[in-house]
């Protein structure tokens, strides 16, 4: 794959959510900056998917995984150090820039699996006929124009009996007062604006993306901050924050 560090527009990238989140990719990795929540979040993220991730092929070599929608790579990086062959993928060159950057200065130790960034969108691994072990979507779902259509293109990138992962945000009261009031108001752990609440996906509604596309949900968990959102755990509260996997069958 080549690397393209132009600006990219596709079907399922809005302009605006893009400009919004190249302005604080400079901010990406400061844990106390405007990506706490993430920086937090992650662990549990990643070691959720990597448990879920396809036996058969693990036991053939290194799995390929693509992040979509990967900022500056917070979980690109983390998927790299468990093991895996990974291509950060984002239309937002400058959250690219960031993700290049940071790995540069913090190389991958010994053991780790592969990692390249590439600007681009969904659509454009899709002409090329790209297949993936797993694909990984992490809080992207709620800032795309057709979540249906998107998901639809998880699918598609992904090879048989592999893996696609969503994490997103439900459109509940809670959710709004939490994620929405709470987070980018109140305590000011987001930019103002970052989310809107109208395009949160609840649990039925991303199942039925799936099912649509040929995808099987084999699991679904809530993802679970302390009170200090320092530190999240896996629950059975999808009212918030919440993942999913799936298979393609």
């Amino acid at each position: 794959m080549h690397d393209d560090d132009s600006q990219v527009t596709g079907a399922s990238v809005s302009p605006e959510e893009i400009a919004r989140f190249a302005a604080i990719a400079r901010e990406w990795w400061d844990p106390r900056g405007p990506m706490r929540p993430l920086h937090a979040m992650n662990p549990l993220r990643i070691g959720w998917i990597d448990r879920r991730l396809p036996q058969r092929a693990r036991k053939q070599g290194r799995l390929r995984v693509l992040d979509l929608g990967c900022g500056a790579g917070l979980a690109s990086e983390a998927l790299a150090r468990a093991g895996h062959d990974v291509l950060g993928l984002d239309a937002a060159s400058e959250g690219v820039a960031a993700a290049r950057r940071h790995l540069e200065e913090n190389p991958l130790p010994t053991g780790s699996g592969s990692l390249v960034y590439r600007v681009g969108s969904a659509e454009t691994l899709v002409e090329e006929g790209a297949a993936f072990d797993a694909v990984v979507a992490l809080e992207i779902i709620e800032h795309v124009t057709d979540p249906a259509a998107f998901v639809a293109m998880l699918a598609r990138l992904t090879a048989p009996q592999g893996r696609v992962f969503v994490s997103t945000m439900n459109r509940t009261p809670r959710a709004f007062a939490f994620a929405k009031i709470g987070a980018e108001y109140v305590m000011r752990l987001l930019p103002i604006g970052t989310h809107d609440w109208k395009k949160f996906v609840t649990p039925s509604e991303l199942g039925g993306y799936g099912r649509r596309a040929g995808l099987q949900l084999e699991a679904m968990a809530g993802m679970t901050p302390d009170l200090l959102g320092n530190h999240w755990r896996e629950s059975r509260d999808l009212g918030v924050n919440y993942i999913a996997s799936f298979l393609k069958a």
